[in-house]
């Protein structure tokens, strides 16, 4: 898990690579890299579960991101993820 301290003030560079950051997380995000991605309401913080063989290959991908240089990275290395939508769901027909 990453955990991203955004900036206090977002300048107007940071704002308007934001669309071009949406898309690259939205390709990720199909391609598996990156699990889950969440935003704190007051936009301080951003965590994101992102998966990968090492740390080395891990950096490389936040890389990838592009405000990646406007965001000081925390990462927590997690044994698993659980979420609701991964749990078998049944039918009762």
């Amino acid at each position: 898990m990453v955990e991203f301290e955004l900036p206090e003030v977002l300048s107007e560079t940071f704002i308007s690579t934001i669309p071009r950051h949406r898309f690259i997380v939205n390709k990720m995000l199909a391609e598996g890299v990156i699990q889950a991605y969440s935003l704190a309401l007051d936009r301080s913080r951003l965590w994101v579960i992102m998966r990968a063989e090492s740390e080395t290959v891990l950096r490389e991908q936040i890389d990838r991101l592009p405000l990646a240089e406007y965001m000081k990275p925390h990462i927590a290395e997690l044994m698993f993820h659980n979420t609701a939508s991964a749990v078998m769901h049944f039918s009762l027909n």
